[in-house]
């Protein structure tokens, strides 16, 4: 899911990032709708809080809006600048990164929560703007290392999509592409893992509370926790394959012939460059 950049993604890759973070989007949403009573995952809505505090002259609100969509913008900016300066060092570090910087946010929206929100004013101000961060933080990275394929946090521009890429299919030439069919498929998957993140969250809060953050969190460890295993497996395999061929044996190798036992041969395979 986070290994691969840009064109080299393949529409699974999508699908797996696009919904697991979905989910998570719409979860944050409705919590944050429950909990302060604003939307989290998105700042249109935002935007015309912040038109109509101008026009009425309040200032001090037109501040507090104006950061929170400041902060939902840098939060995209933070996540785009870790991929392009890290990736040449390692990919799924800096794919990864945005990821752990908004578990530590939500995580601490949670605990603060649970343990310490008193409902004052500046409190929900401050733990919103945490929220925003953090949903930019995630659309900013799924939107770069999918070059702008998978976006998560909101639902505008895939119905959008979506409903562009269903009046195409009503001709049969374009029912026939495999790319649009294909990126019909991964919006409907967004959407249906946000919608499900959303009841998810109007079900369970009310048991959870807070806690629906540790929920969520979860849910962005599985992100990271399923590429570390692909690449930890994927590096286990290289090893064992090079001391068996090489005749060279390793820890690894060791720990995998107990584990699964030597297999036994009728007859002994030689290599050509052995002969």
């Amino acid at each position: 899911m986070l290994r691969n950049y840009s064109n080299s993604r393949t529409l699974g890759d999508n699908i797996r990032l696009g919904t697991l973070t979905a989910f998570t989007a719409g979860t944050i949403n409705i919590a944050s709708l429950l909990i302060f009573l604003s939307f989290t995952s998105n700042v249109t809505g935002h935007y015309a809080i912040l038109a109509a505090e101008i026009s009425k002259g309040n200032w001090t609100q037109v501040a507090v809006v104006g950061a929170w969509i400041f902060l939902f913008f840098f939060g995209s900016f933070l996540s785009n600048f870790i991929v392009i300066n890290f990736n040449k060092r390692s990919k799924y570090f800096a794919h990864a990164m945005p990821i752990v910087l908004e578990i530590i946010c939500l995580l601490f929206v949670g605990i603060y929560g649970q343990f310490y929100y008193q409902k004052t004013l500046e409190e929900t101000e401050f733990l919103v703007a945490l929220m925003l961060f953090a949903t930019g933080l995630q659309n900013g990275l799924t939107a770069s290392i999918s070059n702008f394929s998978v976006k998560t946090t909101h639902l505008t521009g895939t119905t959008t999509d979506l409903g562009i890429l269903l009046s195409m299919f009503t001709q049969k030439k374009y029912r026939k592409n495999g790319e649009l069919i294909g990126r019909a498929k991964l919006l409907m998957s967004i959407m249906a893992a946000y919608v499900l993140g959303a009841v998810f969250s109007g079900l369970t809060y009310y048991y959870l509370e807070f806690r629906v953050f540790y929920v969520i969190s979860v849910c962005l460890l599985i992100v990271i926790g399923y590429d570390a295993y692909k690449i930890h497996i994927r590096h286990f395999n290289t090893k064992y394959r090079y001391s068996r061929i090489y005749k060279k044996p390793n820890l690894l190798a060791y720990l995998y012939d107990k584990v699964h036992g030597i297999p036994k041969r009728k007859e002994k395979r030689t290599l050509v460059f052995d002969e």
